[in-house]
């Protein structure tokens, strides 16, 4: 078992299952939401087209289902609960009684179903929905399967068709129904905490091949695969950015995290009123337990961990990512480089899907050192953009940090120089942890989601190093140069 020895025995266990966009992580921990034992899995990602992110749905399966099957080996008992998160936006359809997948899982990043928003009144879908027209959300890419996949449309008119998120086909698939919570639903762009039926027929989704929509936390299940030791109790299901959010411990209005993986996900707690944020922010349902649905503001930075992943792999820049953030400590500046991170588009606040990623300002002198500090420092003016939005709506006295990225000291001081604000670390597998904890209220281990805090350590503080005159003059800088590479 990875990382974590055996799982003790007579402790009670919770597990909290992470499937990611590039991997998936499985976690076990205790009653005090202590770490026990993990095993991760990396998953492929396929690029058929310019502009197109696929996965293999059943290679997704696979992948989660040894993750899982590693950590039970090890355990004596069966967890009390367990807690899946998923990669939010990314769909894919399949076939009802067998569960045979129809297309591959068309991810968050994917950009086809451009061409289906741009025939819609933008205007129209934004009041209807609350969200941007932008191929980020699932909508556009169910319409887009359903108008131009025949075996899609062939298992709709057959009444065998079923579309969904990662998660209400893994859930389908290893033994639990076949439905999905609020928070996913509400980064369809179909409405939340309900299917929305103006949306369905604005898209062209039949509601009858969508999942049910049942709370994040309570008995939603049992989990099972022939390769587990154990059958799991599923008492939580989210996205993985509301997730986070719980493991962070934000868990009343005013609490801000940002989670950095493949792109940078700023949630601040909003409370039991939808909010109605400004600035190119998103209203999102942070989680539903018992009937009682709770708010957040949303923020995307669609690249970050990608970019570096790219440039290190596919580029030959560095050894791996970590390597090539590495580097970026070894020289004093970017050297005059500047980067826009745009992998994916550019999300929140500027909404460019279009966007493609720029780098700039090369010189003779140009090292890998600068290129890499480039991206570093555009990750944390990118954060900057969303936490400056944020703060509209709600007052940030200390930014929350999770994820892989986070281990990088030169990252955390840059990103408190250009937000202003403390950044304050917690655990790096947030995500895991907040699937985990939500399976524990559940189950009713814990009363309700406060309890979550008390039992999520904060780690390291930093402090901003600049001044608010810097600050001010930078961003001012920064803003004007995405202006300019958006437009590329």
């Amino acid at each position: 078992m990875a990382d974590g020895g055996g799982a003790q025995r007579g402790v009670s266990l919770l597990l909290g299952i992470d499937e990611g966009t590039s991997a998936v992580k499985a976690m076990l921990f205790d009653e005090d939401l202590h770490p026990v034992a993990e095993a991760r899995r990396d998953k492929r990602l396929a690029h058929p087209r310019p502009g197109w992110v696929e996965q293999d749905g059943e290679e997704v399966l696979e992948v989660v289902a040894a993750a899982v099957a590693e950590l039970l080996e090890g355990a004596d008992e069966a967890p009390v609960a367990c807690g899946l998160d998923h990669q939010g936006e990314s769909v894919l359809a399949w076939e009802a009684e067998s569960g045979r997948p129809l297309t591959p899982i068309v991810t968050w990043q994917d950009k086809r179903s451009q061409e289906v928003l741009d025939r819609l009144d933008a205007d129209e879908l934004e009041r209807l929905s609350g969200l941007p027209p932008d191929p980020y959300f699932s909508a556009g890419k169910l319409a887009w399967l359903l108008e131009n996949d025949d075996s899609v449309a062939s298992a709709r008119d057959a009444g065998t068709l079923r579309l969904g998120t990662v998660d209400s086909f893994l859930c389908a698939r290893l033994g639990a129904d076949f439905a999905t919570d609020p928070s996913t639903a509400s980064r369809t762009q179909l409405g939340a905490p309900e299917w929305d039926q103006a949306l369905l027929d604005l898209f062209g989704v039949p509601r009858e091949s969508l999942p049910a929509i049942e709370d994040t936390a309570g008995e939603l299940g049992v989990l099972r695969h022939p390769s587990w030791k154990h059958e799991l109790r599923l008492t939580a299901r989210c996205v993985d950015q509301q997730a986070a959010l719980a493991g962070a411990g934000c868990v009343e209005p005013g609490l801000v995290k940002a989670t950095y993986g493949t792109g940078v996900f700023v949630l601040a707690h909003a409370g039991g009123e939808r909010p109605a944020p400004e600035g190119g922010l998103l209203p999102t349902v942070a989680w539903r337990v018992r009937g009682e649905v709770e708010w957040a503001i949303d923020g995307g930075v669609f690249t970050a961990g990608a970019l570096l992943e790219w440039l290190s792999r596919d580029l030959g820049l560095a050894s791996d990512p970590a390597a090539l953030a590495a580097a970026a400590a070894e020289v004093e500046d970017a050297g005059g480089v500047r980067v826009l991170p745009a992998l994916a588009g550019v999300g929140a606040p500027w909404w460019r899907p279009r966007a493609r990623a720029v780098l700039s300002g090369l010189t003779s002198g140009t090292r890998a050192g600068h290129i890499a500090r480039a991206v570093l420092d555009s990750v944390a003016w990118r954060v900057a953009d969303v936490l400056a939005a944020v703060s509209g709506s709600v007052p940030v006295d200390v930014l929350r940090v999770d994820g892989g990225l986070t281990r990088d000291p030169l990252l955390l001081q840059l990103q408190a120089d250009a937000t202003g604000v403390p950044v304050a670390t917690t655990a790096v597998d947030a995500t895991a942890a907040g699937a985990a904890a939500l399976a524990a209220v559940g189950v009713g281990l814990w009363p309700s989601t406060r309890e979550i805090a008390e039992r999520v350590p904060i780690g390291q503080r930093v402090e901003p190093g600049r001044d608010a005159a810097w600050r001010e003059s930078a961003h001012h800088e920064w803003r004007a140069f995405v202006e300019r590479a958006a437009e590329l």
